[in-house]
């Protein structure tokens, strides 16, 4: 295999098989990228074999073939040349030459015969604006569980349905639920899967570099699910097992609620942090009548309490909160005004951003004994 391809082009695709390649595996192949040339383009693939992309770019095909080459090195290498093209040859003995400018290098690859094969897109199921699915990931990715051991919870319910889009993430202390209200093109049914918090993550990465309403196309089958924008297609394997009922959880009454400053609120609460508990992150918030105070103490540490004026007449009510929870969803979102509705001590508290419909992403925190 032998072809010219833009130092420029290569980068920016290899930077995208980062995330998926695995960096320490008993299975030497998978931190390889695997390289095609054909007609005037290369593809390049990359899976840990429960996350799979395959991204091209234009080039100059001298003689079709692939080959496998480390992913990491291949990348840290072309990165540093100067802009201009790079000449890549991949000779029988697995070796790759590079060529650019007065630079020559040889890389040691690997047979492609033992690179895994990745399923085929099944038919499509449905398009999404890559903008609309990437805000929904940025607003519950972090309610994912990180513990490995509760599989169910290591990634996001996605629901599509005629209507709309539902995310939903929790980690059992906390719940994050978003809803996109539109036509979904191509949806019948309702389709419901978990996407893993890697996919999430790579996701993010295509939309990044995309324009916010270009149309993501969506497929799935009974192992994987299928992410194709533009040239590039991301596979994900699903989460198997069954999600909680959050609708469950969703606090069907709030007695009480108040309106923040979103920006007042997140640095009360940063520097009050600052003097809780290192692993429990507990701070208290207290509710009463023109005030709203946030406080924690560590007897060891020191403590801090700050006020925040509002308009408020219920019964006075503190409630102990984790700062982190809280601070995760005030940096997620841009309102200027944040909602907070809560019943008692004993009962999970709600965030929301006022400016958004009232329904359209709701943060659930439950409340912690300090």
């Amino acid at each position: 295999m032998e072809f010219t391809v833009s130092r420029a082009d290569l980068v920016r695709e290899l930077n995208l098989s980062q995330g998926v390649v695995e960096r320490k595996t008993t299975i030497p192949i998978l931190s390889n990228v695997l390289v095609e040339a054909d007609g005037d383009r290369i593809l390049l693939t990359a899976t840990d074999l429960e996350l799979g992309i395959r991204c091209s770019c234009p080039a100059r095909v001298k003689k079709a073939g692939g080959g496998t080459v480390p992913a990491r090195r291949l990348l840290d290498y072309v990165r540093l040349l100067p802009d201009g093209d790079v000449q890549v040859k991949i000779q029988e003995n697995n070796w790759a030459s590079l060529v650019s400018g007065r630079s020559r290098t040889r890389i040691a690859g690997m047979s492609r015969e033992s690179f895994p094969e990745l399923p085929q897109m099944p038919a499509l199921l449905a398009e999404i604006p890559i903008g609309v699915l990437a805000s929904m990931i940025a607003k519950t990715i972090f309610s994912i569980s990180a513990e490995e051991s509760r599989f169910t919870l290591n990634g996001a319910l996605l629901v599509l349905r005629k209507g709309g889009l539902t995310m939903v993430a929790t980690d059992s202390h906390r719940l994050a639920m978003i809803e996109s209200a539109g036509e979904i093109p191509g949806i019948g049914a309702a389709y419901r899967a978990l996407l893993p918090r890697k996919a999430m993550q790579e996701l993010q990465k295509l939309a990044s570099e995309a324009d916010p309403a270009a149309m993501l196309r969506f497929s799935g089958d009974e192992n994987h699910l299928f992410f194709q924008l533009g040239d590039r297609l991301l596979l994900s394997r699903k989460l198997t097992g069954n999600f909680p009922d959050y609708e469950r959880v969703l606090p069907r009454e709030h007695p009480h609620s108040v309106t923040l400053e979103r920006e007042e609120l997140r640095g009360a609460i940063e520097r009050v942090a600052q003097f809780s508990d290192e692993r429990s992150r507990a701070i208290r918030v207290r509710f009463a009548p023109s005030e709203f105070k946030v406080y924690s103490s560590v007897s060891d540490t020191g403590e801090s309490e700050e006020s925040i004026p509002m308009t408020y007449e219920g019964p006075a009510t503190e409630i102990g909160f984790n700062a982190q929870y809280m601070l995760d969803f005030l940096r997620a979102i841009s309102d200027p005004q944040v909602n907070f509705l809560f019943k008692d001590p004993h009962s999970a508290g709600e965030l929301r951003p006022a400016g958004e419909k009232a329904e359209s992403y709701r943060y659930v925190i439950m409340p912690m004994r300090i």
